[in-house]
């Protein structure tokens, strides 16, 4: 488990800061980042930049928050957790009365303990988070609220890394950098990036290149799409939106609002074959920046593969979704079931048997002499390849077709290539 445990690391590392869709939080995350990734462009944009029907909105940043009781009590408190101002809150210094003060909090009936992660972006307001065990225990008086926060011009950042292949032709991988402290739905994702972006930059070919985007959810996909969409219309053969990927539930797939992309053929194929369970959800359930890209237009081969998908476990966008939710383990399995897909992505091609008719295996070493629950699988994954290598059937094809591991198929064609039994067909 020792990868999981590194990711593991660098959730807890992000874990206190406070970020939003702008601002010094996601700078200093996008900062540590960069520090394991040391060739990602960090990226500004000012408050006011048109981005299709959207312009970037001014930066926020938040020094402290609190409430005092009464008794001049402090009982909510920013600096205890960050999820306790609703973000992007203007600031606000006064005194009110209980039931003023009752229009400005929120909290969660079905989830008592739980401190909800409230946002207001496009709507100047203030507001609290707190349990609603601790509302419901307010007596009446007068509270003194603070809010030590700015709403100015500035800028949204972003991260972007570009690790070059063979090919011209660039997988996508997006992750988001805009909520607090949450560890499943905001740290999963970045963190199995920047790990996933260290694998692939360690690897001596790649056939593909590879775009990595650290953004805040929506408004920097919408950004980032207004300044490169020409280039990724070209250029993007799969991807993925990578969120929700830590805790140690069953594995969730979102398909692409086409549903038949590679991407979602190579994710299905992959959880198929490596995991015993995975809820599989339709387009409509969609919630996150595959919204974006895969919007009427712009139509990227973008799809969602997950633990617990968004919206749909319980602690999410509450102080619930900690570092207990998710696990080494639990990263582990995200990243590795990420990796998985981008492996069969990388060892898709089509191929074409070089003789007609069956070539002779048995004096190549290629046909089992031994029967065993291990031979019946290679001799599958033989007859598939005689069978299907025509030229017009990639591996991918072969594999779904044949209900095999398409990796399987990966290893077999190599001996077959080594052979000249089997010749590629761009």
């Amino acid at each position: 488990m020792e990868i999981g445990l590194k990711i593991y690391k660098l959730v807890e590392k992000l874990f206190p800061i406070c970020r939003s869709i702008t601002g010094n939080g996601t700078r200093e995350t996008l900062r540590l980042i960069n520090s394991h990734l040391i060739d990602m462009k960090i990226i500004e944009i000012p408050s006011g930049t048109k981005c299709f029907d959207w312009d970037v909105p001014d930066e926020w940043n938040i020094t402290d928050g609190y409430i005092l009781d009464p008794d001049n009590k402090k009982i909510v408190d920013f600096q205890e957790s960050n999820l306790h101002v609703v973000s992007y809150s203007e600031p606000v210094n006064q005194e009110l009365s209980l039931e003023e003060l009752q229009d400005h909090l929120y909290s969660l009936p079905d989830l008592p303990e739980a401190i909800p992660y409230i946002t207001s972006y496009y709507k100047k307001r203030w507001g609290f988070c707190l349990s609603e065990n601790l509302r419901k225990s307010l007596i009446s008086g007068t509270y003194k609220v603070k809010i030590d926060s700015t709403l100015k011009k500035g800028f949204l950042t972003y991260g972007e890394l570009f690790i070059p292949g063979k090919s011209k032709k660039e997988i996508l991988l997006s992750t988001y950098v805009c909520h607090p402290s949450m560890a499943n739905n905001e740290l999963s994702g970045p963190c199995v990036a920047t790990y996933l972006a260290k694998w692939l930059k360690s690897l001596r070919y790649r056939k593909y290149s590879y775009r990595f985007v650290f953004v805040p959810e929506t408004i920097g996909s919408i950004l980032y799409l207004s300044r490169n969409i020409d280039h990724l219309k070209s250029n993007v053969v799969a991807g993925f939106n990578l969120t929700c990927l830590g805790d140690n539930r069953e594995y969730s797939f979102l398909p692409s609002r086409m549903g038949d992309t590679l991407s979602d053929q190579v994710a299905k194929h992959v959880l198929k074959n490596r995991v015993d369970n995975f809820i599989e959800y339709s387009f409509n359930d969609r919630g996150s920046d595959e919204r974006q890209y895969c919007s009427p237009g712009i139509d990227l081969p973008i799809a969602s593969v997950m633990r617990s998908k968004y919206g749909e476990y319980p602690e999410y966008h509450t102080s619930l979704d900690n570092l207990d939710l998710v696990t080494p383990e639990g990263l582990e399995g995200g990243y590795n079931i990420i990796k998985a897909c981008l492996e069969c992505i990388e060892n898709n091609e089509k191929l074409q048997l070089t003789t007609l008719a069956e070539p002779q295996l048995g004096k190549r070493g290629l046909y089992p002499n031994l029967s065993s629950l291990k031979s019946r699988s290679t001799l599958d994954a033989t007859m598939a390849l005689l069978a299907y290598c025509d030229g017009n059937h990639s591996l991918l094809d072969i594999a779904n077709k044949c209900n095999l591991d398409m990796m399987e198929l990966v290893s077999l064609a190599e001996k077959f290539k080594k052979e000249n039994l089997l010749t590629e067909v761009e």
